[in-house]
């Protein structure tokens, strides 16, 4: 049986990463009672706001989380929403100091609106043009200083199709890490999904891949699964395929190993940002471990925790702990 109390406290020593599209979530939380005069709509009474790290920032609030101290590579605007985005940040021990500002950019701000615990609307305040050569190189140039210096274990690459994540971005990303013998792993999005040759992990949740890879078949079948992974693997050349299958668990397969898990029963309160928990639970335990299947049962159980909260939330690792001896 795994030592796990051991191994949580080992990860202190996994210097991370995490390279993409940071943002704001802001929560507006009210009641309605009453409906518009001026249009079929509803006045919502907005009793508090709530900021919290979201995007790429997630991730991070993840892997900090558990201890392992986390360097953030972005790009966000010089306006409010970057200062209140900085200061969570840095109030959660997360190294922001690599992080550029553009006045030409403003920083993401999603903006959701509550009511009795349910969210009424949400309003996106963002740009998701691409990043003008000048600033692709000052955020390469940065991650490159910071790799010089601080040696990570694993650089996470987390993309929201917001721009940060350009394919010169990822190209350059990932061949500085080759250089230096530093694990990469990727949560994609649709735009760059096949840029990301030949990297460690390779994240989609089953929705993305299917679509990405324009297979009609959705099951959760084992030739289906293997079938999705060697696609995926002519296209990009990378290690192992690790593919969240929402209610039914996860999977990942390389050269070696076939695993899937099914997810354990929860009450789900709110899906929203289980990805970034589970690249970044997965991310830090294969970079102590090097073995696959237990960061893919550590990340499952991790994203099915934080679904019981609502809003983005970070892993809580007494919690996560607990369950892995539980479960494992």
């Amino acid at each position: 049986m795994r030592n796990f109390k051991e191994l949580f406290g080992q990860f202190s020593s996994v210097k991370t990463a995490v390279i993409g599209d940071v943002m704001l979530d802001t929560y507006w939380w009210g009641h309605v009672e009453r409906i518009s005069p001026e249009a079929p709509v509803p006045i919502v009474s907005i009793k508090r706001k709530e900021f919290r790290i979201g995007g790429a920032a997630n991730v991070a609030l993840n892997t900090e989380a558990l201890l392992a101290p986390t360097t953030v590579f972005s790009v966000i605007g010089k306006d409010d929403d970057a200062d209140v985005l900085s200061g969570l940040l840095e109030k959660n021990q997360i190294d922001a100091s690599y992080i550029i500002r553009d006045e030409n950019r403003p920083t993401t701000n999603k903006i959701r609106i509550m009511g009795r615990s349910q969210q009424m609307m949400r309003i996106d305040y963002e740009e998701t043009k691409n990043l003008t050569p000048e600033i692709e190189d000052l955020l390469i140039s940065s991650f490159k200083k910071y790799v010089a210096v601080e040696k990570p274990a694993i650089a996470i690459l987390e993309d929201y199709n917001k721009g940060v994540l350009t394919p010169f971005v990822i190209q350059s990303i990932i061949e500085i890490c080759k250089e230096n013998n530093i694990l990469v792993a990727v949560d994609p999005k649709s735009k760059n999904f096949f840029c990301y040759q030949g990297v460690d992990i390779f994240k989609p949740n089953m929705k993305e891949v299917t679509e990405a890879l324009n297979i009609s078949d959705t099951s959760v079948s084992d030739d289906n699964l293997n079938n999705i992974h060697l696609r995926l693997q002519e296209k990009l050349q990378h290690k192992t395929s690790l593919i969240t299958l929402s209610e039914n668990g996860i999977f990942f397969q390389n050269e070696k190993d076939f695993f899937r898990q099914n997810a354990f029963v929860r009450n789900i309160a709110d899906v929203s940002g289980a990805g970034d928990t589970v690249i970044a639970v997965a991310s830090v335990v294969y970079a102590l471990t090097k073995d696959m299947q237990l960061a893919a049962s550590m990340a499952n159980l991790a994203g099915g925790l934080v679904c019981e909260e609502l809003g983005t939330a970070a892993i809580n690792p007494a919690l996560l702990m607990t369950e892995c001896n539980n479960c494992i």
